[in-house]
């Protein structure tokens, strides 16, 4: 597919996803909003041929996963099966977290560990990607979390998803980001979400699309010129009902010219 689409990351109705009936329903407000994808992540123990019907039935493409490391550790060939069935060549996760403190010898394990794991995905025609929060954007021993994984992996087997507000909540510019990891290979996917502050006690907050604090102007010409090819917008906690917060956000992107 050339053109880019609009796509929702299911993590933000998670809490509707327990059963097929609420996901079916789920991707039934969404289309109808006008999303044309959907990211499958947070959804309830639902069969993975249940969920490939819905998503038909509904009109959506699944553009994307997230799903646990042990998925692509323990469970691979089962992991490329269910995204076979689901038409899905971008399989992901959302992190690398540890109960203990992070250190540079975990991202540069895992990213080495993926490196072997992305190349066996790509050898069945899929790409794995990496999802950016903010502690990729600490420093571990002089380095960043993000540089130290894509400095031990081939950009072809581990892709940078980049997500604008986990970028801007570690204290970088997601813009600037976007071209960087471009600069190392492709990036199909960039998670849209805004960034916007609490007014009362100054907290950081995640917002619709549009209506926080982030330079989209020049997200969209960096995702434009990265030829990102999955607009996936997600909002990790809503102060409204999450399907009118994504349609906030579809209005706003639209507007400016995406569909």
């Amino acid at each position: 597919m050339g053109k880019t689409v609009l796509a929702v990351q299911l993590y933000t109705v998670r809490n509707f996803l327990k059963t097929a009936e609420g996901l079916a329903e789920s991707l039934a407000k969404i289309r109808k909003i006008g999303y044309k994808a959907a990211q499958l992540s947070g959804l309830g123990p639902i069969e993975p041929k249940e969920v490939a019907r819905i998503m038909k039935d509904a009109g959506i493409v699944c553009c994307a996963t997230h799903v646990g490391i042990p998925d692509f550790t323990d469970k691979f060939e089962e992991t490329v099966e269910n995204h076979k069935l689901w038409e899905c060549e971008f399989p992901g996760i959302g992190g690398l977290f540890k109960k203990e403190p992070l250190t540079a010898a975990d991202f540069v394990d895992f990213a080495r560990k993926f490196d072997a794991i992305g190349a066996r995905l790509r050898e069945r025609g899929m790409t794995f990607l990496y999802h950016n929060h903010h502690h990729e954007f600490a420093k571990y021993d002089g380095k960043l979390g993000m540089d130290l994984i894509m400095e031990n992996s081939s950009s072809q087997n581990v892709t940078m998803e980049i997500d604008t507000h986990w970028v801007a909540r570690g204290g970088g510019d997601p813009a600037a980001w976007i071209a960087k990891c471009a600069a190392r290979g492709p990036i199909p996917v960039v998670h849209l979400k805004d960034f916007a502050v609490n007014p009362t006690d100054k907290s950081p907050m995640f917002a619709e699309v549009g209506e926080g604090n982030l330079n989209w102007p020049a997200i969209l010409k960096a995702c434009k010129k990265a030829r990102v090819r999955w607009y996936c917008v997600e909002q990790d906690t809503c102060p409204r009902d999450p399907f009118e917060s994504l349609e906030i956000s579809y209005r706003n992107l639209t507007s400016w010219g995406l569909k």
